[in-house]
């Protein structure tokens, strides 16, 4: 894996929980993205897939810890 390519760092039912994740990532400064087949959200029927959160490679641990802590203090 280059330091250019992308890992799941969460797997979500929805994409509402998949953008919460996302933002507290950004908000960590780590650039992440939502991969969801929901026709970019205009056909929330399709979430029967779930939604997935990327980051790049190289911020994927931290990704993990800071998305683990999230849902620990829930």
């Amino acid at each position: 894996m280059d330091d250019t390519s992308l890992e799941v760092v969460g797997s979500f039912l929805n994409r509402i929980d998949a953008d919460l994740a996302r933002g507290a990532l950004e908000a960590a400064d780590i650039p992440a993205t939502v991969s969801a087949d929901d026709a970019a959200g205009t056909r929330p029927h399709l979430w029967l897939s779930g939604a997935r959160v990327l980051v790049p490679a190289p911020d994927a641990e931290r990704a993990r810890e800071i998305l683990r802590a999230a849902e620990e203090s829930r």
